[in-house]
């Protein structure tokens, strides 16, 4: 199969240097960074207090620091928001034009693998040849049920594991403190969870963002972003199994290997 290469405009890039760098993004962020070689990526998110998604982003390890790849959109308010977090550590927190491509179909020289999921290919940040649009990077994400936080998630209200940052390498469960992490914790130790972001499949067009989907006259989700025949949807686990439309249409969950068991609904309380 021939390799698909695209641009990503909708992120950028930011840099994290300075003798701290690392042990200042370790005590922030859901993912190690102490441990991230120079060339490595990792998949995580900066959280609110409550454990809330703020920004998804893919650290990359860099001799004097790391850079994070982030929602180009919302770049500024990351900057603001490390530097706000910075006081005495000696960090310097800067933009970068550096652009950031995605690669799959066959692997690519010079593009790192995807930390959360080997079929959605690679990433690299740099310059590279096109013979793919961003278009046809949504459509391979969509067709592997993985959602695109930043504009699936809000601000600072979906859990990332509702999300599934749990299952997509988002999260290091044995890192220790980062903020939010009291709740992130807790949630994946009880197993609770009432709902997740689903892939969905229907025919025709996408119902629009925010559309109810319903199981009978039973509230089961609702539709966020998505193409014609595709979407990820939030849903109720518990709600999942029987028809269900939205917009007056049937559509159907589908369920991915790389979801695991994942989609088992929470037990009942004692």
């Amino acid at each position: 199969m021939t390799a698909r290469i695209a641009p990503l405009p909708d992120r950028a890039v930011v840099a994290v240097t300075g003798p701290d760098a690392r042990t200042f993004l370790h005590g922030l962020l859901s993912q190690d960074a102490l441990s991230l070689e120079p060339g490595q990526v990792r998949f995580g998110a900066l959280l609110s207090p409550p454990g809330r998604l703020l920004f998804d982003l893919f650290l990359w390890g860099d001799a004097d620091g790391v850079r994070l790849d982030v929602a180009a959109a919302r770049r500024d308010a990351l900057i603001a928001r490390l530097t706000m977090h910075r006081l005495r550590a000696q960090v310097a927190i800067t933009s970068e034009d550096t652009p950031v491509w995605a690669a799959w179909g066959a692997p690519v020289a010079g593009f790192t693998p995807d930390p959360r999921l080997a079929a959605l290919g690679g990433r690299r940040l740099g310059e590279a040849s096109a013979n793919a649009t961003i278009d046809d990077w949504t459509d391979h994400r969509l067709a592997l049920g993985v959602p695109d936080p930043d504009a699936d998630c809000g601000i600072d209200r979906t859990y990332p594991i509702e999300a599934n940052f749990d299952l997509l390498n988002g999260i290091d469960f044995s890192k220790g403190c980062f903020i939010g992490q009291e709740t992130t914790s807790r949630m994946k130790r009880r197993g609770t969870l009432k709902t997740r972001m689903l892939p969905l499949a229907f025919d025709g067009p996408l119902p629009p963002p925010g559309t109810e989907v319903l199981t009978g006259d039973l509230r089961a989700g609702e539709v966020l972003t998505g193409r014609d025949g595709k979407a990820i949807g939030l849903m109720r686990l518990d709600r999942i199994a029987g028809p269900l439309t939205a917009d007056g249409r049937p559509l159907q969950v589908e369920r991915p290997e790389w979801m695991g068991d994942a989609l088992a609904p929470p037990p009942p309380p004692p």
